[in-house]
């Protein structure tokens, strides 16, 4: 059946395009900015003050292919173990007199009891190697507060472990070798641990913390990680307080951080050694700082130096030499003894701060204490709304009648928010019951956008198609307002009622991701202030009106894709650790996943527009042309296979044995 387009059909698709254009742009931004493109790594011949990330990635082809597996067990270990320690060993040779270089290996051994994804487990150990080495001044003390650098040099079974951690490992050698190469003489002793034991259950960190002498010396701890190989660096976890954050935040080169992370990461199976450092053993303040992109080969034997993502360590050895420079030169680092004689034993000054990077090219932090203020304005305001705006003209009952519209605008902003998600959750479920098999996205991530973003958006428009004329309850005559106005004004309250409820639920939860939708709400306030002088001194003219109310949200909308970008990638990727569920709704369970992810990110990045370039979108032929969209992707999606080279399928072999009658 042929399409037919009036005038106002075609200003539609017009505008379709233009957004399409502007998201595309701000992809292709993120992209960049995503697998650090805009980062430049320095050569071999780098000058010896600058970190290298070529003379790093000698260490990392060493340990993972010259050495041949650094499993516990294996002789590979020990032998990456003498080759860290020689390394050490050549830096002291070199070191000035003014420098004083300790390094020692160490052999743990030990027992503890742990709590893991809801199970109580039972570890006991003994012969563990950890190399250290302490870099200090020549008039240091034992007892002087220092900083703590750990990465692991184990590896996980069957992997050569370039990304995980061969790349953590040789990141620190290089800033030991910076350090010493500089001429920077720290004013705080700064304490590299290359740990034999993480793969384990953590076992080289807690023996150390355990046992070791510097222990209780140490004021501050970086825990360098890898989930992939490469991509953003990301501050996944920060405290105790926010003390770390705070300097992380002054000193990172190319901030990657958000403490949105800290909300999700304890519900995710997985774990690193900065629980040993900084909640089980130690209460040390510190960052967790992982590698998370390039999960794909994470674990596996694809995990090789050719598949670390350029300007990836480069990036992550600035940040850390920045903020390991900073840690020993602050005035708040104490050892274990001044904390607790502080009565500050957790490192915190108000709880955990929050935080987030823009782009990597600056980062946003304020303390938790200026979040709970902060974050209350935007409810504040759109309590106040409208009795403010009534109130003086109209009297008490307009203002009740002007906020039950803006709670009308509310509800179906909601509406089209949960119909953005669940859509795409349909569609997926109804793509399997015709496809052959699921996950055609994994190897493929673009197939996830162009199946579900045209359905999602197709639900965030049902709700404005339905009503396309809103159910005012003021009246029109008495205000002497043209209906249209106090549409857009109830529609845009409304949906801002909606980002301000929501970062009121995250502040009142103690979760620290409230800024994403406090961004959000405060962009929308500005592209209503623009939108609303356009008209005063231009007359309603709709398309230029648009245009001034999205112009002030390019920022806000940029960090959405920018977010919920690097969230969808990073998803898709661990959806090959997911395993198998048991028959027949497990084969549903990634799809419905991926789908619902996307329609939250779709709904946060496009949502913001639709209280007044929704008229523009909710036209039948433009949501005909989606659902065409959609369905030609689905067509084309059952082309792909779900796994490549690039995105291998995980086989997992186990041996169970079961003992009975004892």
């Amino acid at each position: 059946m042929a399409l037919r387009l009036d005038g106002t059909d075609v200003s539609g698709f017009k505008f379709l395009f233009s957004l399409a254009v502007m998201y595309g742009l701000m992809s292709i931004l993120v992209h960049s900015v995503m697998y650090t493109k805009f980062i430049t790594p320095l050569g071999i011949d780098a000058p010896l003050d600058r970190f290298s990330e070529a003379r790093a990635i000698e260490h990392v082809r060493v340990l993972a292919h010259e050495i041949d597996g650094r499993q516990e067990g294996r002789q590979g270990l020990r032998e990456a173990a003498e080759y860290i320690k020689a390394q050490l060993e050549r830096l002291k040779e070199r070191a000035g007199s003014n420098f004083r270089i300790e390094i020692e290996e160490n052999v743990v051994s030990g027992s503890f009891n742990m709590m893991f994804l809801g199970h109580g487990i039972s570890f006991g150990y003994r012969n563990h190697t950890n190399i250290l080495v302490r870099i200090s001044s020549i008039d240091s003390q034992e007892t002087d507060p220092s900083v703590l650098m750990n990465a692991h040099f184990d590896g996980p079974l069957g992997s050569p472990g370039a990304g995980d951690c061969a790349s953590c490992v040789a990141s620190l050698l290089e800033i030991a070798r910076l350090t010493i190469d500089s001429g920077w003489v720290p004013p705080r002793p700064i304490i590299f641990l290359f740990n034999g034991a993480e793969e384990v259950f953590l076992l080289g960190a807690h023996g150390f913390m355990r046992t070791h002498k510097w222990r209780d010396s140490i004021g501050a701890f970086i825990n360098v990680e890898a989930s992939g190989t490469g991509g953003l660096d990301l501050v996944c976890q920060s405290g105790p307080g926010s003390w770390p954050s705070s300097v992380y935040a002054q000193s990172a080169i190319y901030p990657m951080a958000h403490s949105a992370a800290q909300d999700v990461f304890p519900v995710i199976p997985g774990d690193t050694d900065y629980r040993m450092f900084s909640e089980d053993y130690g209460s040390i303040p510190g960052l967790d700082i992982i590698f998370l992109l390039g999960g794909y080969y994470y674990h596996t034997n694809y995990d090789t130096v050719d598949r670390l993502v350029p300007g990836s360590m480069q990036a992550r050895g600035d940040n850390l030499y920045s903020a390991v420079k900073a840690f020993a030169e602050s005035a708040k680092l104490r050892n274990a003894r001044q904390r607790e004689s502080l009565g500050v034993s957790n490192g915190s000054d108000d709880g955990q701060a929050v935080f987030f990077d823009y782009l990597a090219w600056f980062m946003i932090f304020y303390s938790r204490r200026i979040a709970m203020a902060l974050h209350s304005i935007p409810v504040i305001i759109f309590l106040v709304m409208p009795f403010f705006s009534r109130f003086l003209y109209s009297g008490l009952w307009c203002c009740f009648a002007t906020f039950y519209d803006f709670v009308k605008g509310m509800i179906l902003h909601t509406t089209g928010i949960m119909l953005a998600i669940i859509f795409p959750v349909l569609f997926s479920i109804l793509r399997l019951l015709v496809s052959s098999y699921g996950m055609n996205w994994f190897a493929n991530p673009f197939l996830a956008f162009m199946m579900f973003i045209p359905i999602s958006l197709v639900g965030l428009l049902i709700p404005r198609t339905v009503f396309h004329g809103f159910p005012l309850s003021q009246n029109v005559s008495v205000l002497k307002v043209p209906k249209e106005a106090l549409s857009d004004e109830a529609r845009f309250w409304g949906a801002f009622g909606f980002y301000a409820s929501v970062t009121l639920a995250y502040l009142l939860a103690g979760l620290s991701g409230g800024f994403l939708t406090f961004f959000t709400s405060a962009s929308m306030l500005l592209a209503w202030i623009s939108f609303c002088l356009s008209i005063k001194f231009s007359g309603r003219q709709l398309a230029r009106s648009s245009v001034f109310y999205v112009i002030p949200l390019i920022p806000c909308l940029t960090y959405s894709v920018y977010f919920g970008g690097f969230l969808v990638q990073f998803l898709i990727e661990k959806m090959g650790m997911m395993g198998s569920l048991p028959p027949p709704y497990g084969n549903y369970v990634p799809d419905i996943v991926v789908a619902a992810i996307v329609g939250v990110v779709t709904g946060w990045c496009m949502g913001p527009l639709m209280p007044i370039c929704g008229k523009w979108l909710a036209r039948s032929s433009i949501l005909q042309f989606l659902l065409h969209l959609s369905v030609i992707a689905l067509a084309l999606s059952s082309q792909f296979f779900p796994y490549s080279r690039d995105a291998p399928k995980r086989v997992v072999f186990q041996h169970t044995f079961l003992t009975a009658g004892i």
